[in-house]
């Protein structure tokens, strides 16, 4: 688990560290998929390397769900995308599957491992803005989806800490809890 974790965070650090032009949104859209494909390998590989087969399939299951609640809503929803390359703008589905793969991990393994996964959903969300490919709220959406497939889909394995999102019509946040 310790080198599957390393190597993620790793590979998060390295693509964090890279530099990205502000106006590059080539780069932005890049960053944003590798970020997405890292998260994904981790919250899939780290279930199968730990012989945790029911965390495996609640991520898969959650990852899933995400995917198809985002595809079912670019449809019945269909917006242009700020540069204008189709109408399929509205819910990310980057960052659904971002969100749902780091919310998982947080969920099974503690805030250890969920809140690396969490900084990681947030740049993929960031990079789909800055590539021009998606509006902030379809990111914030498509978090949305995701953290609520992840919590809902995912059974917790064991923390003394837990971070939940919370929202409502005046506003949105998070709760942090501990056990002593």
């Amino acid at each position: 688990m310790r080198r599957l974790l390393f190597g993620a965070s790793g590979a998060a650090a390295l693509l964090l560290s890279q530099p990205v032009s502000a106006r590059d949104t080539k780069a932005w859209g890049d960053a944003s998929s590798i970020g997405r494909d890292v998260l994904v390998v981790t919250a899939l590989g780290l279930p199968a390397i730990e012989g945790d087969w029911k965390g495996d399939l609640e991520t898969g299951g959650s990852m899933g769900a995400a995917f198809l609640l985002s595809e079912g809503l670019k449809k019945a929803f269909p917006e242009r995308r700020p540069d204008g390359s189709d109408n399929k703008s509205f819910p990310s589905g980057h960052a659904s599957v971002s969100f749902a793969a780091a919310a998982s991990l947080q969920n099974r393994y503690g805030w250890k491992v969920g809140l690396p996964a969490q900084l990681v959903a947030a740049f993929v969300g960031l990079g789909r803005v800055e590539a021009r490919k998606h509006h902030w709220y379809d990111v914030a959406a498509g978090a949305a989806i995701g953290e609520g497939s992840g919590f809902l889909i995912t059974t917790k394995h064991d923390s003394n800490v837990r971070i939940l999102p919370w929202g409502d019509t005046s506003g949105g946040g998070a709760a942090i809890t501990m056990r002593f």
